[in-house]
């Protein structure tokens, strides 16, 4: 992302709190606590007692009982604290912009984008699994998807006229961080397809090679749509399972040395490599490559990023943390966090000298995760949901019978 790209979202950008399927091993899930029979779930029958057992009347039937709630699905948390997480990068990554120049900003911005957005669309597909089979989720696609993008638009075109600008709105060319609404709205519509195909991740590999060879415009953000599609797909196609197996000694071991090794890399490639492949949008030519160097290139940074990604959800903490909550909230971080960095970047703020240097990166990424923290603070939904999670139930018509 940055003046160029970016999740969650950011998976991941799933609106209000909701229940994902419990992960393997988890309270609710299979092998959980709650998953053992006879585990005390709710409505089960209690064994006869002697009355019962006689075929005596037992103590207040004939009396209104009332029906036992269903147990409520239980919320994961290891998924929240991916989000976070990534949400964190997200705005580290849009402020050091101003600081490139610097090669150890450079190395930093390198290594995060590898990962961030192409893990966050990973998220993303997994929790679209089961989106087309709720009505309410399928009114999100309006909710918390194109109200939001029209409105943020309209409001960032009106900041940066505020700051000096010449006004520019072209609703069908997302500014800045709003292209993510836009792909992941696409994405979603898409998710039937996939979900009839055979092989849809190496179809979604497939496509995403060949659209290097087109120069894809940004308008509606197709060119994302493509250049990002296969982690939508892979993360579509995963099963709880699939992060349980993350879930191993030796599988953690080998992610702390791909994060170091990835860490290494972006150090020593810093200063010679260009940025424009880490955005995931340009085609071949764009990149002054050749038809055989840039599908070279995009199957080199398809398998890095992959490489990251599982590092990442392997490392990411499984249970309650005290950033849990604040990882379900990533939207309202997500669209709002670009106004104060905006800001900065405006009036000069992240042009310091000391800026340019190691000191001043681990200033920029304390700074912005904190900012990060107040943004995904209840607070802070409070006073914006009206914005950005209208409800238009008035727009839907009701399901039948209801």
């Amino acid at each position: 992302m940055g003046a160029h790209a970016a999740p969650p979202g950011p998976a991941a950008y799933s609106g209000p709190p909701a229940a994902y399927p419990a992960a393997p091993g988890t309270p609710g899930g299979p092998g959980g606590p709650a998953g053992r029979p006879g585990a005390g779930t709710a409505g089960a029958t209690p064994p006869a007692g002697p009355a019962t057992a006689a075929g005596e009347r037992p103590e207040g039937e004939g009396q209104p009982q009332a029906e036992p709630e269903p147990p409520r699905r239980r919320r994961d948390p290891f998924l929240d604290n991916v989000k976070f997480v990534l949400i964190a990068l997200v705005v580290v990554g849009h402020s050091l912009v101003p600081t490139l120049d610097a090669d150890s900003s450079r190395a930093l911005y390198i290594f995060i984008y590898t990962f961030h957005m192409p893990l966050f669309v990973l998220i993303s597909g997994y929790l679209s699994r089961n989106f087309w089979n709720s009505n309410a989720k399928t009114n999100k696609l309006v909710d918390t998807f194109l109200v939001p993008y029209v409105i943020v638009e309209v409001g960032y075109a009106a900041l940066r006229t505020a700051l000096g600008h010449k006004w520019s709105l072209t609703i069908i060319d997302p500014a800045w961080l709003n292209w993510y609404l836009l792909a992941l709205l696409f994405w979603r519509l898409s998710t039937p397809v996939w979900k009839r195909m055979k092989y849809p991740v190496p179809v979604a590999i497939a496509i995403y090679l060949f659209a290097g060879f087109s120069q894809i415009s940004g308008d509606f953000s197709m060119d994302r749509f493509f250049g990002l599609m296969p982690f939508f797909v892979i993360g579509l196609v995963m099963q709880p399972e699939h992060f349980e197996m993350l879930n191993r000694r030796w599988i953690k071991i080998l992610s702390v040395l791909t994060v170091l090794g990835a860490a290494a890399v972006s150090i020593l490639v810093a200063s010679r490599a260009k940025l424009g492949p880490f955005y995931y949008k340009n085609s071949y030519q764009d990149l002054d490559l050749s038809w055989y160097m840039g599908l070279g290139l995009r199957t080199a940074l398809l398998i890095c990023a992959l490489a990251m990604c599982f590092a990442v959800l392997a490392l990411v903490p499984r249970g309650e943390t005290w950033f849990s909550d604040l990882g379900t909230r990533t939207l309202y971080c997500y669209l709002l966090h670009g106004i104060p960095v905006l800001i900065a970047k405006e009036l000069g703020w992240l042009e310091f000298p000391w800026l340019y240097g190691p000191l001043g990166v681990a200033a920029i990424a304390c700074s912005c995760f904190a900012l990060a923290i107040v943004l995904c603070l209840p607070q802070t939904r409070t006073v914006f949901k009206w914005v950005l999670e209208p409800r238009l139930t008035w727009l839907y018509r009701r399901p039948s019978g209801s």
